[in-house]
């Protein structure tokens, strides 16, 4: 594995050029800023030995001279330098979401949303200013650092060791403080993150927080975090506290000493005053790199310990991949038969499907019921890759599901889960997720689709029809109008595979009723696969499964399945006394 280092060049790579272009007017930059010493030098020898106003005007033009053309110049620096920057992070962030939108279920599960928001944020400005600021002003600095010291070293070569006396000091203050800095930012970091964490979960679940009145407990929960943020923070500031000050106070002890010692060398005729000057000039100049030094350092240090924090999830390989697909004869098409042979899955190596064999043809439609935890949604998921299967466990038509691309596979499923989840925008582009926007006749089949989902009802009452905005997570609407969405979405790409787990245990009875006559038209046409606490979702299946503890313990009709008088009619029985009960 190569440094983070290395890992972050091909992006500064990509845009070396430009890279190059600012970096040569940040040098150029400098180099004119060390001019204006040198000037002032030859002015003030000049005009000991006599004042005119020729001369004034001629030092004056070369000193505004000098500051214009150096202006024209940062300017330019900052404007490439800075404008790379932003482009560099433009790249980190788009890798870094396409990165995210590769992980399976199974990656997100082990990760916190706010500690990945955290690090696509606020990790990603600190790296932006590594490449950045931080590079630039390195560069300025140490450039700045050692022309000057040459210029000193022509001088006087005695006051430039005086001045360099307090050298071994700086290094060292940087060397421990800047190691002390990394660790205090990764640890404010990982607090950030914590913080973006809580944040997310509370906002995400306001309804429950104020449901069972936990404001109080969220707030103290977030109080909590915050007050250790602040803490942490604290302590870095009073790491850097010491460091800032100690770096200006040896410089400060090699100016008293230059002062002393270079103003003896005056009086004693070896040194002219416009050479003292300009020496001091340059030794003032110093006082940047020695104080940017330690800033750059700080950068280099966050930045640092950003980019390792984004690393760690571009180093995580998405659990689901195409590592195995092979390809496919030109023209390929699934019809949609589903074959499940001997498989056995788990999470965490605790088994939730135990020895499942079955088989659906084209066109048919398998439901599958069974008390809550017996692994009826594993068992579809699985399906689609949402979790990988063992291998020559789940086949599409004949083929192992890890041997066909995921675009294929998933592209010919139309997946409904139990918490649908829809986007903050219309419910016409909710509806159209996943489908061709260029195809013909678009509204209509929005509006197609909607009618077998029965939401064409509600639309009416929408102030905006189809253009109404749903809100974050379809906030404004109810429970079973999002799963009604979600199945029009389903519907609306035309898949050979529907899946419904639970897709209608938010809808009343007779709504029900109305989309299963509706979608038995569109299941003549496709295999379907249903997953239901119901009775009534399932009973007119070609194949119903019953699931106990991961096992299939019944299969059959629903007629066989009640003449049988296991579980499943237990189950029958349960649901018509409590039709029974509610009617009475």
């Amino acid at each position: 594995m190569s440094s983070p280092s290395a890992r972050l060049w091909p992006y500064i790579h990509r845009h070396r050029r430009d890279v190059v272009r600012g970096l040569t007017c940040a040098l150029v930059a400098t180099a004119i800023s060390l001019i204006s010493p040198w000037i002032l030098k030859h002015a003030v020898d000049d005009l000991e030995q006599g004042v005119t106003a020729g001369k004034l005007r001629l030092y004056a033009a070369l000193m505004l001279g000098v500051a214009l053309v150096g202006g024209v110049f940062r300017f330019l620096m900052r404007r490439i330098v800075i404008g790379v920057s932003r482009v560099i992070e433009y790249d980190l962030r788009n890798d870094f979401f396409l990165h995210l939108e590769r992980w399976a279920l199974a990656d997100f599960q082990r990760h916190r949303t706010g500690d990945l928001m955290s690090r696509a944020t606020n990790d990603l400005s600190a790296v932006r200013m590594m490449v950045g600021p931080a590079v630039m002003y390195a560069v300025t600095t140490v450039f700045l650092f050692v022309v000057a010291l040459a210029l000193m070293f022509s001088l006087s070569v005695k006051l430039t060791l005086v001045a360099l006396i307090p050298l071994p000091l700086v290094s060292l203050s940087v060397k421990r403080f800047g190691d002390a800095i990394h660790r205090r930012f990764e640890q404010i970091q990982d607090q950030l993150a914590n913080i973006s964490a809580i944040v997310q979960e509370a906002l995400t679940g306001v309804r429950v927080v104020r449901a069972y009145r936990q404001e109080a407990s969220e707030l103290a929960r977030f109080r909590q975090a915050n007050d250790e943020y602040v803490a942490r923070n604290r302590r870095l500031v009073q790491l850097q506290g010491f460091f800032y000050p100690s770096l200006a106070f040896f410089l400060g002890v090699a100016s008293l000493l230059v002062l002393w010692i270079g103003s003896r060398e005056v009086i004693a005729d070896r040194l002219s005053i416009g050479e003292f000057v300009a020496f001091t000039s340059y030794l003032a100049m110093l006082s940047w790199p020695m104080m940017a030094f330690g800033w750059v350092t700080n950068l280099l240090q966050r930045g640092m310990a950003s980019w390792k924090r984004m690393l760690e999830i571009l180093d995580t390989a998405p659990s689901v991949t195409d590592a195995d697909a092979k390809p496919l004869a030109p023209g390929f098409a699934l019809r949609g038969a589903i074959e499940f042979s001997g498989l056995t899955f788990g999470y965490n190596a605790q088994p939730v499907l135990e020895d499942i064999s079955f088989r659906v043809e084209p066109g048919q439609t398998v439901a599958v019921v069974g008390p809550t935890g017996s692994g009826k949604s594993t068992l579809v998921q699985l399906v689609a890759r949402v979790h990988d299967p063992p291998r020559g466990t789940v086949f599409v038509d004949d083929v192992d599901v890890r041997e066909l691309p995921l675009s294929l596979l998933r592209g010919a499923i139309g997946f409904v889960p139990q918490e649908p989840f829809l986007f903050s925008d219309t419910l016409a582009a909710n509806i159209a997720l996943g489908a061709d926007q260029g195809a013909d006749a678009w509204e209509e089949r929005i509006r197609w689709a909607a009618s077998v989902a029965r939401l064409d009802k509600d639309v009416a009452e929408f102030p905006h029809a189809y253009d109404s905005l749903v809100g974050e997570r379809g906030i404004t609407l109810s429970g079973g109008q999002k799963q009604r969405t979600a199945i029009a979405r389903a519907v609306m790409v035309d898949p050979r595979i529907l899946v419904l787990d639970d897709a209608l245990s938010a809808v009343d009875t007779y709504t029900e009723e109305e989309i299963l006559q509706r979608l038995r038209g569109v299941r003549r046409q496709r295999t379907a696969l249903v997953v239901s606490h119901r009775v009534s979702t399932v009973r007119d299946a070609d194949l119903i499964l019953v699931l106990d503890r991961g096992r299939i313990v019944e299969r059959g009709t629903h007629n066989d399945l009640v003449a049988r008088g296991g579980a499943y009619a237990e189950l029958y029985r349960k649901q018509l006394l409590e039709e029974e009960l509610a009617s009475s």
